[in-house]
């Protein structure tokens, strides 16, 4: 079971009793999860034979009761060796955590997996959250595997195509005349009223822990060793403060010795307060009411976590990239064409932002380096479509293949 022994304020430090809460009622700043880690005994030994999910990690996990895990294997994905792209870009140790392949296609399985299994441990009715992608997809996809209603609420003028994963899933999906803010007030109204789970709200304290284990799995696969620099595609600036927060309870615990990791955030330009405040050495974040780039999954131009992710940037001594949506879509083809991964724009921005990086010299290509790489690329076709080459149309009969394949 998960050692969790408080919910801190991140701001005032007040201190609470790990129940279904998610803001301090004193300042209303948000609260993390804080484990006993004084009981926590754990070795490279220990995850021998353990499940390979990210359930791995059950003692830094908020669970209580590890059999209501609603467990769909995410977690555990492969990092990959880069052969091609390091040789491209003249880096000797290259890796891509390829978070692709987990069971609804996106990293947000991650958070999903533990806010719907807390969910369950607090006897809640339902589970739900304000969506237009990934989230709805994975949120959907856990509920079904835990036999809960499930409820996505979106503006009514999105695309249907956007929602139809996690209609699949069997997710009643709610329509609200108004923009996403307003299906978000709308949902968030009806938790209480309703005892629904709204994972990236009132369940927020305990959905943000599946997201470290992006880190505590590249440590582990790494050897038990902290990367050098690790290339964090950044929306809110959750993901980026939670993988940094897996490398550093590694150290806290003795998996690691230290972490001297520099995080970079990569945000589309158009949709990047982040790298606008880093760029600018602003202390502050200054919102973007319309957030414009192809990586439509980042463009979050308000991001509840963005002074969080700057401080660690900075204190990482990282970068902050924002490619544009050309580079976003090469990064996508260059990836897919070297290392065989096909990535949505939010990788595709990982990528590119690599490329920067490297060509500005702020990478040594002695040094290890993890690009993560979000989503699949099956969930936005239309991203690429129009730049790849057209099929060439034959007759058939073996002599009309002559100049194709004597090229």
């Amino acid at each position: 079971m998960g050692e969790v022994s408080k919910l801190v304020c991140r701001e005032c430090r007040k201190e609470y009793t790990p129940t279904l809460r998610h803001v301090c009622e004193e300042c209303f700043g948000p609260l993390d999860t804080v484990y006993d880690y004084d009981k926590i005994d754990l070795t490279p030994n220990s995850f021998r034979g353990r499940v390979k999910s990210l359930w791995r990690y059950i003692e830094l996990l908020p669970l209580n009761d590890p059999d209501r895990a609603v467990d769909l294997g995410a977690g555990f994905t492969p990092l990959q060796r880069s052969v091609g792209l390091a040789e491209r870009l003249g880096l000797k140790n290259l890796f891509i955590k390829n978070d692709s392949v987990n069971p609804s296609f996106s990293f947000k399985d991650r958070p999903a997996t533990v806010a719907v299994s807390k969910s369950l441990e607090f006897n809640l009715n339902a589970v739900g959250c304000p969506s237009t992608g990934n989230l709805a997809a994975a949120t959907a996809a856990h509920a079904a595997r835990a036999q809960l209603p499930c409820y996505i609420f979106v503006p009514s003028d999105i695309e249907p195509n956007k929602i139809v994963q996690a209609s699949a899933y069997g997710a009643q999906v709610v329509a609200v005349k108004g923009t996403y803010d307003d299906a978000n007030r709308m949902l968030t109204q009806a938790a209480d009223m309703y005892k629904i789970g709204v994972v990236n709200v009132n369940i927020r304290s305990y959905y943000v822990e599946g997201s470290k284990t992006l880190g505590f799995e590249v440590a582990e696969q790494l050897g038990w060793e902290a990367p050098d620099h690790a290339i964090v595609p950044t929306a809110s600036g959750a993901l980026l403060c939670a993988i940094m927060k897996g490398f550093e309870e590694f150290v806290d615990i003795g998996l690691l010795d230290d972490c001297n990791t520099k995080i970079t955030a990569a945000q589309g330009a158009g949709g990047a307060p982040i790298v606008d405040a880093i760029k600018k050495m602003e202390d502050f974040i200054t919102p973007i009411e319309k957030p414009q780039t192809l990586a439509k999954s980042l463009a979050i131009g308000d991001p509840g976590d963005g002074i969080y992710a700057l401080n660690m940037i900075r204190d990482s001594k990282g970068f902050a990239e924002d490619p544009t949506d050309q580079e976003i879509r090469d990064g996508i083809r260059l990836l897919a064409k070297s290392e065989g991964i096909y990535t949505e724009p939010a990788g595709g921005v990982s990528i590119a932002a690599l490329k920067r990086l490297v060509d500005d010299g702020s990478i040594d290509r002695n040094e290890s380096v993890v690009c993560y790489v979000t989503g699949n690329g099956l969930k936005t076709p239309e991203a690429i479509s129009s730049q790849l080459p057209k099929p060439i149309i034959i007759e058939p009969d073996i002599q009309s293949l002559a100049p194709i394949l004597s090229r």
